[in-house]
């Protein structure tokens, strides 16, 4: 994978953390909101256009779902990996400002 996909941005990561248990786009932005304490709230247009290049980049894909209104996602193996590699990333900028403050 490449790094040019680094850093994410706050409603990246936020939307990924929120797809680890499959969700609709409604609890998606539920999740969202609650995992930043109430910092990244988003606009269903704004949402739907992160789901759009999630599932090109393949970091998410549509799941079965028992309720055939709606479109459900979880993120994928791909998306995890990312995800990982961003908090590594973020976990040394820490380790180091942590160093010199």
């Amino acid at each position: 994978m490449n790094d040019k996909h680094l850093p994410l941005t706050e409603t990246v990561s936020y939307i990924l953390l929120a797809l680890i248990e499959p969700a609709h786009g409604y609890l998606i932005m539920q999740k969202v909101e609650e995992l930043s304490d109430g910092r990244v709230r988003m606009a269903a247009g704004t949402l739907y256009g992160a789901i759009d290049n999630l599932l090109k980049l393949k970091w998410i894909e549509p799941v079965e779902s028992s309720d055939g209104r709606r479109k459900v996602y979880a993120i994928t193996g791909k998306g995890k990996e990312i995800l990982v590699r961003d908090l590594e990333r973020l976990k040394h900028r820490i380790a180091i400002a942590n160093s010199l403050l």
